[in-house]
This record gives C-alpha cells, sequence and structure tokens, in this order.
C-alpha cells in the first residue's frame, strides 16, 4: 500500500532509540522528510549517520523537550528548513514510574507538556498542509490500571484525553490527530531488558500477561504511528489506536 508519504515534512520528538527511532526509520522509508529532536549529541549523529541516504532527508537537532520555548523554537525553525510540516509526532517520554513528586513533575513536563507545546506550535503549519496529522505516543498504562499508574500512567491518560479533544477543534481545519498506544515493547537499551536483567521474576510475569507469548517490536508500533499520520488514513481522528497484542482486556466503547 502506498501511504502517499513521498515527499512529506515530518518532526518526530525523540527519535534516536527504540520506538523514536524505528518511527523516523518507517518515515524515511516512506519517502519523508524528517527532523527529530533528542537530548545526547552523539546519538543523534549516528542516528543521521545511519539513516544517510534514506527518504527524502533525516535530519536531527540536540534539544530537551522540557524546554518549552526551545521546543516551539525547533518547530518553527524546522517548518522553515522543511517547507512547512505535513506531520508530527510527540513520542518523548521521561518513563519515570516510581511516585515521587519529583517524578510527578518530570512526567507532567516531559510526557504531557512536551505533546501540548508541539502540538500548539504546529498546528499553523499543519494547517497550511491541508492534509495535516499529530500522532501522541501514549501507552496501554493510560487506558488501564497497572504497576506504572502513578506518574507515568496518568501522564499516559491525560495524553489520550487531550488528543481527543484536541481532534474534535481541529476536526474542521483540515488537521487530524491520534494517539498511539504500544504495548509492552523490548529493545536492546530498553525498559524491559533491564527488567529482565534486574527482576526475571518481574520480566516473566510481564511476559506470561501477554497471550501471544511476546512483547512488541518497536518497528511495530512505528509502522501503526505512520499509518494513523498518513493520508491513507484520512478519516482517522480522535482515535487512540492500541498496539499491545491483545495484552489488554478492555472494550473501547
Amino acid at each position: 500500500m502506498d501511504l502517499q508519504l513521498t515527499g512529506s515534512r515530518v518532526l518526530v520528538t525523540g527519535g534516536t532509540r527504540g520506538i523514536g527511532r524505528a518511527i523516523v526509520e518507517a518515515f524515511a522509508d516512506e519517502g519523508a522528510a524528517v527532523e527529530f529532536c533528542a537530548r545526547d549529541a552523539g546519538e543523534i549523529e549516528a542516528t543521521e549517520k545511519a539513516l544517510a541516504g534514506r527518504g527524502a532527508g533525516v535530519r536531527g537537532v540536540q534539544l530537551d523537550v522540557r524546554d518549552g520555548a526551545a521546543l516551539t523554537a525547533w518547530v518553527a525553525a524546522a517548518a522553515g528548513r522543511l517547507g512547512g510540516l505535513d506531520a508530527v509526532v510527540a513520542n518523548v517520554s521521561a518513563l519515570a514510574t516510581e511516585d515521587t513528586e519529583e517524578n510527578w513533575r518530570t512526567c507532567f513536563e516531559v510526557d504531557l507538556m512536551h505533546t501540548v507545546r508541539l502540538a500548539t506550535a504546529a498546528v499553523p503549519h499543519l494547517e497550511a498542509s491541508g492534509n495535516g496529522s499529530v500522532v501522541a505516543v501514549s501507552s496501554v498504562s493510560g487506558r488501564e490500571s497497572d504497576v506504572v499508574s502513578g506518574p507515568y500512567g496518568t501522564m499516559k491518560t491525560a495524553i489520550v484525553g487531550y488528543i481527543s479533544g484536541l481532534a474534535f477543534q481541529l476536526a474542521g481545519r483540515g488537521v487530524r490527530a491520534n494517539v498511539v498506544s504500544p504495548g509492552n515493547t523490548y529493545f536492546q537499551g530498553g525498559f524491559w531488558p533491564a527488567v529482565e536483567r534486574a527482576a526475571p521474576d518481574v520480566f516473566a510475569s510481564a511476559l506470561a500477561l501477554n497471550p501471544t507469548g511476546r512483547m512488541g517490536t518497536p518497528e511495530e508500533m512505528a509502522k501503526a504511528v505512520v499509518f494513523v499520520s498518513s493520508p491513507v488514513s484520512s478519516f482517522t481522528t480522535g482515535t487512540n489506536l492500541v498496539v499491545d497484542g491483545a495484552l489488554t482486556r478492555g472494550i473501547q466503547l
């Protein structure tokens, strides 16, 4: 299927590792021009080198998304470099799960407010596109209560609510807004390999919850993000697409 993304202009937050890196790669492989941000200059350089020549170009910018002014400035500058924007993906997460005041503040700024600020800055450019898309990466932990239902899970729930309202507000303005909620996703350097090493019993219990017998991959999550971002999914807005291998059991009404 042609996703009609050749030459599209895309921003992704957190594009050097895991799901974010896979999202950048998937957009590039569909022919898009992609700018991503991340905090680590070395990882940005390595990602740019690895993806050189793919798509219509891949460029990284060093940025901490907690800096609202810097995030807003990046969106404007990237839109200028790319000649506009067609899609933005709010992927970054603090992954701060312990129930402490510091983690509540961190998750609020990183998970929720970076999503709000990215969308707010991008919407004028997405309107000009005529086929604009905002996608936020939430989590199954935002859909049902689990062991990380403190700051992390609560902000992931808030993201779903925010995007639902944004979709309604933008529906008549040519901009769609959706959420993709991954289930447990396994990749080297990620959360679950660390759990596997430090607490194998916890890892085994988490793995056993999924009837597929495995965790997801970043590439599987990325494909969902790219599809709902694409013009092929033109009537999809306000949706929370859960990609979890039947991990969660609740019925979405």
